[in-house]
């Protein structure tokens, strides 16, 4: 009787289980790049101490996550340059970006406050 039965099935699936995760990391850090240049765009040029700590969180985020959640530091900026109805405006581009990244649970909803676009 042996006690380890050794099967290569159950060992790939124990180290591994995608056959080539690096493809799926390279297609999703080209997202996360896109969400980041496009965030970054919209407070180019702005030099205040507030914009300068979220432009250096936005560049090193780590995950889309880590983006999503910095999307309200982003909007409080722009919000102090363009009220908050033209920060919503500008920022809702940016929003829709992340909607294959995230799980369901994460994405905005409608909101009735929003206005109804004819």
């Amino acid at each position: 009787m042996r006690w380890f039965k050794p099967n290569l099935k159950s060992i790939h699936a124990l180290f591994g289980g995608h056959p080539h995760p690096e493809d799926e990391t390279t297609l999703l850090d080209l997202g996360i790049d896109d969400i980041r240049v496009a965030m970054l765009a919209l407070i180019e040029g702005m030099d205040d101490r507030q914009v300068v700590l979220v432009e250096r969180r936005i560049r090193y985020a780590v995950d889309v996550l880590a983006l999503w959640y910095l999307r309200g530091d982003l909007m409080a900026v722009l919000a102090s340059r363009h009220g908050e109805a033209g920060a919503r405006e500008l920022l809702d581009p940016v929003s829709d970006m992340f909607r294959a990244m995230l799980p369901q649970g994460l994405r905005s909803r409608p909101s009735p406050l929003g206005g109804q676009k004819e």
